[in-house]
Protein backbone atom coordinates (compact mmCIF):
# COMPACT_ATOMS: atom_id res chain seq x y z
CA UNK A 1 0.00 0.00 0.00
CA UNK A 2 1.81 3.07 -1.19
CA UNK A 3 0.79 6.58 -2.18
CA UNK A 4 3.31 9.10 -3.40
CA UNK A 5 1.67 12.47 -2.87
CA UNK A 6 1.70 14.52 0.25
CA UNK A 7 0.57 14.54 3.84
CA UNK A 8 -3.02 15.71 4.40
CA UNK A 9 -2.22 17.03 7.91
CA UNK A 10 0.74 19.16 6.78
CA UNK A 11 0.47 19.90 3.05
CA UNK A 12 2.96 22.79 3.09
CA UNK A 13 6.04 21.37 4.80
CA UNK A 14 8.27 22.79 2.08
CA UNK A 15 7.11 26.32 2.81
CA UNK A 16 7.64 26.13 6.59
CA UNK A 17 10.74 27.42 8.35
CA UNK A 18 12.57 25.55 11.11
CA UNK A 19 10.58 27.06 13.98
CA UNK A 20 7.26 26.24 12.31
CA UNK A 21 8.34 22.66 11.64
CA UNK A 22 9.57 22.23 15.21
CA UNK A 23 6.16 23.33 16.44
CA UNK A 24 4.28 20.63 14.52
CA UNK A 25 3.31 17.58 16.57
CA UNK A 26 1.48 14.68 14.89
CA UNK A 27 1.11 13.08 18.35
CA UNK A 28 -0.77 16.10 19.75
CA UNK A 29 1.27 16.34 22.93
CA UNK A 30 1.54 12.63 23.74
CA UNK A 31 5.01 11.62 24.93
CA UNK A 32 6.16 8.13 24.01
CA UNK A 33 8.51 5.46 25.21
CA UNK A 34 10.32 4.47 22.02
CA UNK A 35 12.59 1.47 21.57
CA UNK A 36 14.84 1.52 18.50
CA UNK A 37 16.65 -1.64 17.40
CA UNK A 38 19.73 -1.31 15.19
CA UNK A 39 20.99 -4.22 13.07
CA UNK A 40 24.63 -3.08 13.01
CA UNK A 41 27.21 -2.62 15.74
CA UNK A 42 27.68 0.94 16.99
CA UNK A 43 31.43 0.28 17.26
CA UNK A 44 31.82 0.89 13.54
CA UNK A 45 30.67 4.08 11.76
CA UNK A 46 27.85 3.70 9.28
CA UNK A 47 24.91 5.57 7.82
CA UNK A 48 22.22 3.50 9.57
CA UNK A 49 23.90 3.90 12.95
CA UNK A 50 24.29 7.66 12.53
CA UNK A 51 20.67 7.97 11.43
CA UNK A 52 19.44 6.07 14.50
CA UNK A 53 21.53 8.09 16.95
CA UNK A 54 20.50 11.39 15.37
CA UNK A 55 16.82 10.50 15.37
CA UNK A 56 16.97 9.30 18.98
CA UNK A 57 18.38 12.67 20.00
CA UNK A 58 15.69 14.47 17.99
CA UNK A 59 12.99 12.46 19.77
CA UNK A 60 14.47 13.22 23.18
CA UNK A 61 14.58 16.93 22.37
CA UNK A 62 10.84 16.68 21.76
CA UNK A 63 10.35 15.12 25.19
CA UNK A 64 10.10 11.43 24.31
CA UNK A 65 11.91 8.65 26.18
CA UNK A 66 14.20 6.67 23.87
CA UNK A 67 16.34 3.57 24.26
CA UNK A 68 18.42 1.91 21.54
CA UNK A 69 19.54 -1.72 21.29
CA UNK A 70 22.45 -2.71 19.03
CA UNK A 71 24.91 -5.56 18.45
CA UNK A 72 28.52 -5.41 19.61
CA UNK A 73 30.22 -3.93 22.65
CA UNK A 74 29.96 -0.61 24.39
CA UNK A 75 32.48 2.11 23.65
CA UNK A 76 33.53 4.98 25.89
CA UNK A 77 31.67 7.60 23.89
CA UNK A 78 28.43 5.61 23.62
CA UNK A 79 25.36 7.29 25.22
CA UNK A 80 23.92 5.56 28.28
CA UNK A 81 20.60 5.13 26.49
CA UNK A 82 22.28 2.81 23.96
CA UNK A 83 22.26 -0.82 25.09
CA UNK A 84 24.39 -3.50 23.45
CA UNK A 85 24.25 -7.28 23.20
CA UNK A 86 28.00 -7.55 23.83
CA UNK A 87 28.93 -9.63 20.79
CA UNK A 88 28.82 -9.38 17.01
CA UNK A 89 30.20 -11.13 13.95
CA UNK A 90 31.21 -9.67 10.61
CA UNK A 91 29.98 -10.69 7.17
CA UNK A 92 30.28 -9.21 3.70
CA UNK A 93 27.00 -7.50 2.88
CA UNK A 94 26.08 -5.29 -0.11
CA UNK A 95 29.69 -4.54 -0.98
CA UNK A 96 30.60 -3.69 2.60
CA UNK A 97 31.28 -5.45 5.90
CA UNK A 98 28.37 -5.62 8.34
CA UNK A 99 28.79 -6.38 12.05
CA UNK A 100 25.68 -8.26 13.15
CA UNK A 101 24.40 -10.34 16.07
CA UNK A 102 22.05 -13.28 15.53
CA UNK A 103 22.94 -16.65 17.07
CA UNK A 104 22.47 -18.29 20.45
CA UNK A 105 20.27 -16.53 22.99
CA UNK A 106 20.22 -13.25 21.06
CA UNK A 107 16.54 -13.60 20.13
CA UNK A 108 15.46 -14.12 23.74
CA UNK A 109 17.52 -11.12 24.84
CA UNK A 110 15.96 -8.89 22.19
CA UNK A 111 12.41 -9.89 23.09
CA UNK A 112 13.12 -9.55 26.81
CA UNK A 113 14.46 -6.04 26.16
CA UNK A 114 11.21 -5.17 24.36
CA UNK A 115 9.06 -6.55 27.18
CA UNK A 116 11.02 -4.85 29.93
CA UNK A 117 11.12 -1.53 28.08
CA UNK A 118 7.32 -1.18 28.14
CA UNK A 119 7.59 0.79 24.89
CA UNK A 120 4.68 2.44 23.11
CA UNK A 121 6.48 1.98 19.77
CA UNK A 122 9.36 -0.25 18.70
CA UNK A 123 11.24 0.97 15.63
CA UNK A 124 13.07 -1.77 13.72
CA UNK A 125 15.76 -0.90 11.19
CA UNK A 126 16.54 -3.35 8.38
CA UNK A 127 14.45 -6.23 9.84
CA UNK A 128 15.22 -8.33 6.77
CA UNK A 129 18.90 -8.52 7.82
CA UNK A 130 19.87 -11.51 10.06
CA UNK A 131 20.44 -9.44 13.17
CA UNK A 132 18.64 -8.03 16.22
CA UNK A 133 15.61 -6.37 14.55
CA UNK A 134 14.74 -9.58 12.75
CA UNK A 135 14.57 -11.42 16.09
CA UNK A 136 11.71 -9.17 17.15
CA UNK A 137 9.50 -10.62 14.39
CA UNK A 138 9.16 -14.06 15.99
CA UNK A 139 5.60 -15.39 15.45
CA UNK A 140 3.53 -15.49 18.63
CA UNK A 141 5.51 -12.78 20.42
CA UNK A 142 3.27 -10.05 21.83
CA UNK A 143 4.71 -6.61 21.24
CA UNK A 144 3.88 -2.92 20.81
CA UNK A 145 3.29 -1.62 17.27
CA UNK A 146 6.32 -2.09 15.06
CA UNK A 147 7.52 0.59 12.67
CA UNK A 148 10.19 -0.73 10.28
CA UNK A 149 12.66 1.32 8.26
CA UNK A 150 14.32 -0.19 5.19
CA UNK A 151 17.65 1.29 4.07
CA UNK A 152 19.23 -1.22 1.71
CA UNK A 153 19.52 -0.78 -2.03
CA UNK A 154 21.12 -3.26 -4.43
CA UNK A 155 22.24 -3.04 -8.04
CA UNK A 156 20.81 -6.54 -8.51
CA UNK A 157 18.21 -8.12 -6.24
CA UNK A 158 20.13 -10.59 -4.02
CA UNK A 159 19.65 -14.30 -4.48
CA UNK A 160 19.43 -14.73 -0.70
CA UNK A 161 16.36 -12.48 -0.55
CA UNK A 162 14.77 -14.44 -3.36
CA UNK A 163 15.36 -17.70 -1.50
CA UNK A 164 13.86 -16.36 1.73
CA UNK A 165 11.03 -14.43 0.07
CA UNK A 166 8.15 -16.45 1.56
CA UNK A 167 9.78 -16.51 4.99
CA UNK A 168 10.34 -12.73 5.03
CA UNK A 169 6.85 -12.07 3.67
CA UNK A 170 5.24 -14.01 6.53
CA UNK A 171 7.41 -12.26 9.12
CA UNK A 172 6.46 -8.87 7.70
CA UNK A 173 2.88 -9.31 8.97
CA UNK A 174 4.08 -8.09 12.39
CA UNK A 175 4.94 -4.65 10.96
CA UNK A 176 2.33 -1.92 11.37
CA UNK A 177 3.99 0.79 9.27
CA UNK A 178 6.99 0.73 6.94
CA UNK A 179 9.39 3.49 5.95
CA UNK A 180 11.84 3.37 3.05
CA UNK A 181 14.60 5.96 2.90
CA UNK A 182 14.43 6.24 -0.90
CA UNK A 183 12.75 4.89 -4.00
CA UNK A 184 15.78 2.59 -4.39
CA UNK A 185 15.21 0.96 -1.02
CA UNK A 186 11.47 0.70 -1.72
CA UNK A 187 12.18 -1.25 -4.91
CA UNK A 188 13.96 -3.83 -2.74
CA UNK A 189 11.51 -3.93 0.18
CA UNK A 190 8.41 -4.30 -1.99
CA UNK A 191 9.56 -7.78 -3.01
CA UNK A 192 8.89 -9.26 0.42
CA UNK A 193 6.71 -6.76 2.32
CA UNK A 194 3.05 -7.66 2.58
CA UNK A 195 1.22 -5.34 0.20
CA UNK A 196 -1.32 -4.24 2.83
CA UNK A 197 1.37 -2.60 4.99
CA UNK A 198 1.33 1.19 4.58
CA UNK A 199 4.68 2.41 3.24
CA UNK A 200 6.12 5.91 3.09
CA UNK A 201 9.35 7.05 1.55
CA UNK A 202 10.98 9.37 4.06
CA UNK A 203 14.63 10.33 3.56
CA UNK A 204 17.33 10.25 6.20
CA UNK A 205 17.58 13.43 8.25
CA UNK A 206 20.61 15.72 8.35
CA UNK A 207 21.45 18.55 10.74
CA UNK A 208 21.83 20.93 7.83
CA UNK A 209 22.34 24.00 10.03
CA UNK A 210 25.29 22.28 11.71
CA UNK A 211 27.07 22.00 8.36
CA UNK A 212 25.95 25.41 7.14
CA UNK A 213 27.37 27.15 10.22
CA UNK A 214 30.75 25.37 10.21
CA UNK A 215 33.94 27.41 9.88
CA UNK A 216 36.43 26.46 7.14
CA UNK A 217 39.82 25.05 8.08
CA UNK A 218 42.47 27.31 6.49
CA UNK A 219 44.76 24.29 6.02
CA UNK A 220 42.15 22.64 3.80
CA UNK A 221 41.14 25.69 1.77
CA UNK A 222 41.95 25.65 -1.92
CA UNK A 223 42.74 28.37 -4.42
CA UNK A 224 41.99 28.88 -8.09
CA UNK A 225 45.27 27.26 -9.13
CA UNK A 226 45.49 24.80 -6.25
CA UNK A 227 41.94 23.53 -5.61
CA UNK A 228 41.18 21.06 -2.82
CA UNK A 229 39.14 18.09 -4.00
CA UNK A 230 37.73 15.88 -1.26
CA UNK A 231 36.65 12.28 -0.68
CA UNK A 232 35.09 10.87 2.49
CA UNK A 233 34.42 7.19 3.05
CA UNK A 234 35.86 3.73 3.47
CA UNK A 235 38.63 3.70 0.88
CA UNK A 236 39.10 -0.05 0.94
CA UNK A 237 35.50 -0.80 -0.13
CA UNK A 238 35.20 -1.09 -3.89
CA UNK A 239 31.67 0.32 -4.07
CA UNK A 240 32.73 3.54 -2.35
CA UNK A 241 34.61 4.37 -5.55
CA UNK A 242 38.04 5.43 -4.30
CA UNK A 243 39.66 3.76 -7.31
CA UNK A 244 37.50 5.85 -9.68
CA UNK A 245 38.49 8.97 -7.74
CA UNK A 246 42.17 7.98 -7.85
CA UNK A 247 42.15 7.27 -11.58
CA UNK A 248 40.55 10.66 -12.22
CA UNK A 249 43.42 12.36 -10.37
CA UNK A 250 45.84 11.66 -13.24
CA UNK A 251 43.70 13.60 -15.70
CA UNK A 252 42.89 16.44 -13.31
CA UNK A 253 46.57 16.98 -12.47
CA UNK A 254 47.38 17.58 -16.14
CA UNK A 255 45.26 20.75 -15.98
CA UNK A 256 45.72 21.57 -12.28
CA UNK A 257 49.17 20.28 -11.29
CA UNK A 258 48.91 21.89 -7.85
CA UNK A 259 45.55 20.33 -6.99
CA UNK A 260 45.33 18.68 -3.57
CA UNK A 261 43.21 15.60 -2.92
CA UNK A 262 42.00 15.37 0.70
CA UNK A 263 40.84 11.93 1.82
CA UNK A 264 38.96 11.39 5.08
CA UNK A 265 37.93 8.03 6.48
CA UNK A 266 39.27 4.53 7.04
CA UNK A 267 41.42 2.54 4.62
CA UNK A 268 44.59 4.55 4.09
CA UNK A 269 46.70 1.44 3.49
CA UNK A 270 44.30 0.13 0.84
CA UNK A 271 44.15 3.59 -0.74
CA UNK A 272 47.93 3.86 -0.95
CA UNK A 273 48.04 0.48 -2.68
CA UNK A 274 45.46 1.63 -5.23
CA UNK A 275 47.35 4.87 -5.87
CA UNK A 276 50.67 3.06 -6.28
CA UNK A 277 49.09 0.67 -8.79
CA UNK A 278 47.81 3.56 -10.91
CA UNK A 279 50.80 5.92 -10.64
CA UNK A 280 53.25 6.01 -7.71
CA UNK A 281 53.55 9.82 -7.99
CA UNK A 282 49.85 10.35 -7.20
CA UNK A 283 50.41 9.87 -3.48
CA UNK A 284 52.42 13.11 -3.45
CA UNK A 285 49.19 15.00 -4.18
CA UNK A 286 47.04 13.17 -1.60
CA UNK A 287 46.57 14.02 2.08
CA UNK A 288 45.07 11.32 4.30
CA UNK A 289 43.12 12.77 7.23
CA UNK A 290 41.99 9.49 8.79
CA UNK A 291 38.69 9.16 10.62
CA UNK A 292 37.54 12.69 11.49
CA UNK A 293 35.13 14.02 14.11
CA UNK A 294 31.71 15.42 13.25
CA UNK A 295 33.02 18.95 13.79
CA UNK A 296 35.96 18.34 11.47
CA UNK A 297 33.69 16.70 8.91
CA UNK A 298 31.60 19.86 8.73
CA UNK A 299 34.77 21.98 8.42
CA UNK A 300 36.03 19.56 5.77
CA UNK A 301 33.01 20.14 3.53
CA UNK A 302 33.11 23.86 4.22
CA UNK A 303 36.76 24.11 3.13
CA UNK A 304 36.74 22.14 -0.13
CA UNK A 305 36.64 23.50 -3.64
CA UNK A 306 34.79 20.36 -4.72
CA UNK A 307 33.49 17.27 -2.94
CA UNK A 308 33.52 14.00 -4.94
CA UNK A 309 31.05 11.16 -4.36
CA UNK A 310 32.35 8.43 -6.74
CA UNK A 311 30.35 5.48 -5.37
CA UNK A 312 29.79 2.74 -7.93
CA UNK A 313 26.58 1.19 -6.56
CA UNK A 314 24.65 -0.14 -3.60
CA UNK A 315 23.64 3.30 -2.31
CA UNK A 316 20.08 3.77 -1.08
CA UNK A 317 20.28 7.43 -0.17
CA UNK A 318 23.35 9.69 -0.30
CA UNK A 319 23.73 11.37 3.06
CA UNK A 320 27.25 12.61 2.24
CA UNK A 321 25.80 14.59 -0.67
CA UNK A 322 23.28 16.27 1.61
CA UNK A 323 25.94 17.09 4.20
CA UNK A 324 28.27 18.61 1.61
CA UNK A 325 25.47 20.56 -0.08
CA UNK A 326 24.30 21.88 3.29
CA UNK A 327 27.82 23.22 3.89
CA UNK A 328 27.68 25.01 0.54
CA UNK A 329 30.27 22.73 -1.04
CA UNK A 330 29.76 22.00 -4.76
CA UNK A 331 29.34 18.26 -5.30
CA UNK A 332 30.33 16.00 -8.19
CA UNK A 333 28.64 12.61 -7.81
CA UNK A 334 28.16 9.41 -9.79
CA UNK A 335 24.79 9.16 -11.51
CA UNK A 336 23.35 6.45 -9.26
CA UNK A 337 19.54 6.53 -8.85
CA UNK A 338 19.85 7.47 -5.16
CA UNK A 339 22.21 10.34 -5.95
CA UNK A 340 19.99 11.54 -8.78
CA UNK A 341 17.10 11.69 -6.33
CA UNK A 342 19.04 13.57 -3.67
CA UNK A 343 20.45 16.05 -6.19
CA UNK A 344 17.09 16.65 -7.89
CA UNK A 345 18.28 14.95 -11.08
CA UNK A 346 21.53 16.85 -11.17
CA UNK A 347 20.11 20.33 -10.52
CA UNK A 348 21.83 20.62 -7.13
CA UNK A 349 24.98 18.62 -7.94
CA UNK A 350 27.02 17.68 -10.99
CA UNK A 351 26.58 14.05 -12.07
CA UNK A 352 29.07 11.90 -13.97
CA UNK A 353 28.83 8.40 -15.42
CA UNK A 354 29.15 5.96 -12.51
CA UNK A 355 32.43 4.05 -12.54
CA UNK A 356 33.89 6.20 -15.34
CA UNK A 357 36.99 8.04 -14.12
CA UNK A 358 37.37 10.00 -17.37
CA UNK A 359 33.80 11.26 -17.06
CA UNK A 360 34.55 12.34 -13.48
CA UNK A 361 37.77 14.08 -14.50
CA UNK A 362 36.13 15.92 -17.40
CA UNK A 363 33.37 17.24 -15.16
CA UNK A 364 35.80 18.34 -12.46
CA UNK A 365 38.10 20.10 -14.94
CA UNK A 366 35.18 21.89 -16.55
CA UNK A 367 33.80 23.08 -13.23
CA UNK A 368 37.15 24.30 -11.92
CA UNK A 369 37.45 26.45 -15.02
CA UNK A 370 34.12 28.12 -14.32
CA UNK A 371 33.82 29.51 -10.79
CA UNK A 372 30.45 31.25 -11.44
CA UNK A 373 28.99 27.80 -12.13
CA UNK A 374 30.53 26.48 -8.89
CA UNK A 375 28.92 29.33 -6.96
CA UNK A 376 25.54 28.59 -8.54
CA UNK A 377 25.91 24.89 -7.67
CA UNK A 378 26.67 25.87 -4.10
CA UNK A 379 23.48 27.93 -3.83
CA UNK A 380 21.32 25.22 -5.37
CA UNK A 381 22.86 22.61 -3.09
CA UNK A 382 22.11 24.59 0.05
CA UNK A 383 18.49 25.02 -1.00
CA UNK A 384 18.10 21.35 -1.89
CA UNK A 385 19.69 20.18 1.38
CA UNK A 386 17.01 21.97 3.40
CA UNK A 387 14.55 19.27 2.27
CA UNK A 388 16.44 16.81 4.47
CA UNK A 389 16.62 18.92 7.65
CA UNK A 390 15.73 16.88 10.72
CA UNK A 391 12.98 19.31 11.76
CA UNK A 392 11.04 18.23 8.69
CA UNK A 393 11.96 14.53 8.81
CA UNK A 394 10.89 14.45 12.49
CA UNK A 395 7.38 15.49 11.55
CA UNK A 396 7.14 12.85 8.85
CA UNK A 397 8.39 10.02 11.09
CA UNK A 398 6.22 11.07 14.03
CA UNK A 399 3.26 11.04 11.66
CA UNK A 400 4.11 7.39 10.95
CA UNK A 401 4.23 6.73 14.70
CA UNK A 402 0.81 8.35 15.10
CA UNK A 403 -0.64 6.04 12.47
CA UNK A 404 0.97 2.98 14.04
CA UNK A 405 -0.56 3.90 17.40
CA UNK A 406 -4.03 4.02 15.87
CA UNK A 407 -4.31 0.27 16.63
CA UNK A 408 -6.26 -0.69 19.74
CA UNK A 409 -4.43 -3.53 21.53
CA UNK A 410 -1.04 -5.25 21.47
CA UNK A 411 -0.87 -7.93 18.81
CA UNK A 412 1.23 -10.90 17.81
CA UNK A 413 2.83 -11.76 14.52
CA UNK A 414 0.78 -14.94 14.32
CA UNK A 415 -2.45 -12.95 14.59
CA UNK A 416 -1.48 -11.18 11.40
CA UNK A 417 -1.46 -14.49 9.57
CA UNK A 418 -4.63 -15.95 11.00
CA UNK A 419 -7.04 -13.02 10.99
CA UNK A 420 -6.10 -11.19 7.83
CA UNK A 421 -4.48 -8.41 9.87
CA UNK A 422 -7.74 -6.47 10.08
CA UNK A 423 -8.12 -6.60 13.87
CA UNK A 424 -4.71 -5.25 14.83
CA UNK A 425 -4.23 -2.63 12.16
CA UNK A 426 -6.89 -0.12 13.13
CA UNK A 427 -7.07 2.86 10.80
CA UNK A 428 -3.77 3.58 9.10
CA UNK A 429 -2.99 6.20 6.49
CA UNK A 430 -0.80 5.30 3.54
CA UNK A 431 0.88 8.54 2.65
CA UNK A 432 4.34 8.67 1.14
CA UNK A 433 6.85 11.36 0.33
CA UNK A 434 10.54 11.54 -0.57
Amino acid sequence: MIVRDGYPEYPDLDSMDASELAGLDPLHGRKLRVGIICPYSMEYPGGVQFHILDFAEELMERGHHVEVLAPGRRTKDMPLWVHTIGTSFSIKYNGSVAHLSYFGAVGMRVRRWIRQGKFDIVHLHEPEVPSLPHKALKPGFRHPPYVATFHSSFDHYPKALEVFHDYLHKRSFAISQAVCVSESSWKVAQHYLDDTIPVRIIPNGVQTRFFAEAEPNPAWKGTTSAPTIGFLGRMGEERKGFRVYAEAMRHILKFYPHARFLCAGDGEQAARKILHGIDPTLVDHVEFLGRISDDDKARFYKSLTLYIAPQTGGESFGIVLVEAMAAGCPVVASDLPAFKAVSDNGKAANLFLAGQSKSLAQNVIGLLANYPVLEEMSERGVKRASKYEWDRVDVELLSVYADALAGTTPFTASQGVSDGRAGRRGRFSSRLDE
